[in-house]
């Protein structure tokens, strides 16, 4: 079974590339994989075939043939990782920079599930199916620190309520750039994806959810300043993206700020977790060291300023 999106082009995106307005406008969809679309002929523009490289006209229409998704073979493999905590219903992971969560195209493989399902014997909660088992909640591939993962899909019910009710215990440390003008405060802004850029978030009223960050600047670096973030929803990119709106994107953030010779990726690290047990219903908090990464840029910034 197929699914056909349609798009109907206006004066703003006349003289766009065809790959890259579908790659914007589809999240889903990298451009190479947007290319490989148009050369099996699923990409057409007013019924006919188009090239990759055509430029859109006002009024144009634009079918996009999508395939239904291939399900991914997910395998376990031994892959190292740092257990904070473990008993018979979650463990708590201090995920490392650079590490995907769950598999998805670009990531067959080497991801956080991989590891878990060889660690966890496939003991794992079933909720978010074979791509995402045991996974309550994400950081990004950049972002380093703690996890929590459900066991069974009792645990997993329990912990996802306690994140829709605000009451799981989230905070993060992050250097970002600037100095803000108030050492704590709360940023409470509603967040959806951008329409400029559909791989990108964005502050909007647009197809969004309220999205609240409180802040606390810890320590100021020259033009920068070290800052504990708490969340108190859980949005895709949140801290990234409030800070950017803010005038102070994370250091290193090359999506939503500037890329940095010698840091891959954002200075941000999920520091702290804290939860109400699902079985013993006991308030378990965990704590995490900065990682070697991030005191590396407060080492470097500290010597210049």
């Amino acid at each position: 079974m197929m699914n056909d999106l349609s798009f109907k082009i206006d004066s703003e995106n006349v003289g766009a590339r065809i790959d890259k307005f579908i790659a914007d406008n589809v999240h889903e969809l990298t451009r190479s994989a947007v290319q490989k679309l148009i050369d099996d002929g699923l990409v057409l523009c007013n019924a006919d075939p188009v090239s990759k490289n055509y430029k859109l006209r006002e009024n144009d229409k634009i079918t996009v043939t999508m395939p239904e998704p291939v399900e991914l073979d997910v395998k376990p493999q031994d892959i190292s990782l740092e257990i904070v905590y473990e008993d018979n219903d979650l463990l708590v992971v201090n995920k490392p920079k650079g590490m995907v969560v769950h598999p998805a195209a670009g990531n067959p493989d080497g991801t956080l599930v991989n590891a878990l399902l060889y660690h966890c014997k496939g003991r794992l909660s079933s909720i978010n199916g074979v791509i995402r088992p045991g996974i309550v909640h994400r950081i990004d591939k950049n972002t380093s620190g703690l996890l929590i993962v459900a066991k069974n899909d009792s645990s997993h019910h329990k912990l996802a309520e306690q994140i829709k009710a605000h009451s799981f215990t989230r905070e993060y440390m992050a250097v970002v750039t600037g100095r803000f003008k108030e050492k704590t405060g709360t940023i409470d802004e509603p967040i959806g994806r951008s329409k400029y850029d559909r791989k990108k978030m964005c502050v909007t009223q647009l197809n969004s959810k309220n999205a609240v960050t409180h802040y606390e600047v810890i320590e100021e670096l020259g033009n920068f300043s070290l800052v504990r973030f708490r969340l108190e929803t859980g949005r895709t990119h949140q801290i990234r993206v409030h800070c950017a709106f803010m005038g102070h994107p994370v250091y290193g953030d090359d999506v939503y700020g500037k890329q940095v010779k010698g840091i891959d990726g954002q200075c941000l690290h999920a520091k702290k977790i804290g939860f109400i047990h699902p079985t013993t219903n006991e308030y378990m908090e965990f704590d995490s060291e900065l990682p070697q990464y991030f005191e590396g840029v407060l080492q470097k910034l500290r010597k210049c300023c």
